[in-house]
């Protein structure tokens, strides 16, 4: 037991001498710095304490504060600027959920469409009366994507843009203006303010 005590002893004697040591290379570093001995002395002066005047000192230190002072700043603002765009990537992740479901769900639509023109609109017709539960289909998935905000995008006898259109063909009708959509070949939509797929359209040239 006794041997175990001073073993303890020995310890913290020596992690004590240690923070000493580190507390002194540090004190050196400034005294260093200003051009004087460390404070314990040196050879040459047999202990001057460091011969630096007050007034120098504390120029030292205060130049050391204002480096930390920075420092510490530009983390934060690092910081900052991480926080913020982590948020913003969030953000727009959950705005934008379950896109990727929905572009499969318009493929879906796209086929009941074509289906459904396949009507002649004789309601006595054996492909009509068939059709007939496609359109009922196709109007409750219509419903179901206007609640989660999404939605065609019109672009039919309008200009063609091409931020949310893509010209496939090419067409040259002199009645209607140059550089209007003929034809839309593929519906685009929009999820909420973003467009997740462009039309293919035929436009006037």
């Amino acid at each position: 037991m006794k041997k175990k005590n001073n073993e303890k002893v020995n310890d913290e004697n020596l992690n004590k001498e240690v923070h000493e040591v580190d507390n002194k290379d540090a004190a050196n570093e400034v005294f260093e710095e200003a051009g004087g001995c460390s404070p314990d002395g040196c050879a040459s002066c047999g202990g001057c304490g460091g011969g630096i005047d007050p007034e120098t000192m504390v120029q030292i230190l205060g130049s050391r504060n204002q480096e930390l002072e920075d420092k510490y700043i530009r983390l934060q603002a690092e910081y900052l600027n991480f926080k913020t765009r982590t948020q913003t990537e969030v953000s727009r992740m959950l705005q934008y959920e379950g896109e990727d479901f929905i572009k499969e769900i318009l493929v879906i639509k796209d086929n009941l469409e074509r289906a459904i023109m396949m009507d002649d609109n004789d309601l006595s017709d054996e492909v009509s009366k068939f059709l007939s539960g496609f359109k009922m289909i196709l109007g409750n998935l219509t419903s179901l994507l206007d609640k989660f905000e999404v939605h065609e995008i019109e672009c039919l006898g309008l200009e063609f843009d091409p931020n949310v259109a893509e010209a496939v063909l090419t067409e040259h009708d002199e009645n209607k203006p140059e550089n209007v959509v003929l034809e839309v070949l593929t519906k685009g939509y929009k999820y909420k303010d973003k467009v997740i797929r462009h039309a293919m359209v035929k436009v006037n040239k």
